[in-house]
């Protein structure tokens, strides 16, 4: 009796949550082909990917790296008795080096060769092969510059007439954009495969330092990387760049970097050879939870540090400011206001906007460049330090990232803490480092305690040095 009473209660319980009234969709509705009554017709976006198509080029790479070896498998497939019987040629030298092949695409951009890709794609490689599309000519690239901290580079090759493909702006996308992904996947040659928009202004990916990703359901693969992401119409919205997956095949989310911001590293590497970048000198983040009921604007970038002598602080900007708007830029969040400094020059005259104390003003002053903003001489007593370049980064992996040690003064603090040079910062305490800029951040976050843990990457191997 006892059990029933129970159920009855349950389903007393059920009955009244489930009086809801749902929103109805209309009835009657029709199912309409999409080509209407004539069965001729078939419903094709050919005629509107064709000239984009080829604008996309197959890229291929080859570089020598050489490989340390293991002591006991150096003895164990040196031994020539193993090697006679299984006809291994004899190895000399110290170390193993071998040539390392990959594959990617590229975007033309310009009728006279040159080309937008990745900058993974090309980095540090030997040997930069481009194949055009419904052709079988072969061209050497070389590399006009490259960015590492967008993950895009421009190469050329010496050809004329090329079908440069016509730019979109990535501004006006919107969730829901039919687009169509075209390159190289797996090195099958000149693929396209379609989807939407998924997401727009994707940051803290992980991937680069300026992010502002173009997420799409399109079928991005290896060897996709640096081609082309287009619209309906053809028109470039992006360079592929990344997928999120953990068996390395499409999983349905890859990331493009939006067509502007490709523009504007491509005009700068092709005009100047580099990307010069105008320096704010803050630290900044997003206001969340109860840090919005304090601000009369909800969305912004609040400043929680400002460097001494930098552009920001001779502008009198202050810890606890909150960002709203730069030039004709509303500022919603940390990375909008990060993404657009970074696309503005050194000197280049700005009106930044902020509230506070609950009132919103505005300055104007000139931003710095990063290198006249931020020295890395005296970070870490005794260490001359220097971001990686392609000339320090020679053998070292491509998923290494962080601060090169080109000297070591003797008897400083830092030789006594187990530096050499050589030796790459990958990390203090818990937070990678990728730049002087984030060395800088961290070692100020770390400062008060009386040892800081910092990880370098030497020989192959992560290394803790501890530094007091």
């Amino acid at each position: 009796m006892f059990k029933k009473i129970i159920l009855s209660s349950i389903l007393t319980s059920f009955t009244i949550a489930a009086s809801i009234s749902f929103k109805e969709a209309q009835d009657n509705v029709r199912r309409v082909n999409p080509q209407g009554s004539d069965n001729s017709v078939i419903l094709s976006y050919h005629d509107s990917i064709k000239d984009a198509k080829n604008s996309v080029v197959n890229i291929s790479t080859s570089k020598t790296v050489t490989r340390a070896r293991d002591p006991f498998f150096d003895d164990f497939f040196n031994d020539p008795y193993f090697r006679r019987f299984f006809d291994i040629p004899q190895q000399r030298g110290g170390s193993n080096k071998e040539v390392v092949n990959s594959l990617g695409s590229g975007v033309i951009i310009s009728s006279d060769g040159y080309i937008i890709t990745n900058n993974h794609v090309v980095e540090n490689t030997d040997e930069i092969t481009v194949n055009l599309v419904n052709s079988n000519e072969e061209y050497k690239a070389k590399v006009i510059g490259n960015d590492p901290k967008t993950d895009l580079a421009v190469i050329k090759i010496e050809a004329k007439n090329l079908a440069a493909i016509s730019f979109a702006d990535s501004d006006d996308l919107m969730e829901g954009d039919v687009v169509f992904a075209i390159g190289n996947p797996f090195g099958v040659g000149s693929s396209i495969t379609t989807g939407i928009i998924s997401a727009l202004n994707k940051d803290n990916i992980g991937l680069n330092q300026y992010e502002n990703f173009i997420q799409t359901d399109a079928s991005i693969n290896p060897g996709n990387s640096g081609g082309a992401l287009v619209d309906s119409r053809g028109a470039l919205v992006g360079i592929n760049s990344a997928i999120l997956s953990r068996s390395g095949g499409n999983n349905g989310i890859g990331f493009a970097i939006p067509s502007n911001m490709a523009k504007n590293i491509a005009k700068s590497l092709i005009e100047k050879g580099k990307v010069e970048r105008g320096f704010l000198g803050v630290s900044i983040t997003s206001l969340q939870g109860d840090s919005k009921t304090v601000y009369t604007n909800k969305e912004g970038a609040l400043i929680t540090d400002v460097e001494k002598g930098s552009a920001a602080d001779k502008a009198g900007l202050k810890r606890g400011d909150l960002v709203l708007k730069v030039n004709e830029k509303n500022i919603k969040n940390a990375n909008d206001l990060k993404n657009y400094i970074g696309t503005l020059s050194p000197n280049e005259k700005i009106v930044l906007i902020y509230e506070r104390d609950g009132v919103t003003k505005s300055v104007t002053f000139s931003l710095q460049a990063q290198s006249e903003a931020l020295s890395a001489e005296g970070l870490i007593d005794g260490l001359e330090l220097k971001d990686l370049d392609k000339q320090s980064r020679s053998n070292i992996p491509n998923s290494v990232n962080g601060v090169f040690v080109s000297s070591v003064k003797k008897d400083s603090k830092a030789e006594n803490a187990g530096f050499e040079v050589g030796d790459i910062i990958i990390a203090v305490e818990q937070n990678e480092i990728k730049n002087i800029q984030e060395l800088s951040n961290a070692l100020k976050a770390n400062r008060s305690k009386s040892f800081i843990k910092i990880w370098v990457y030497r020989q192959g191997y992560a290394q803790l040095l501890i530094l007091r």
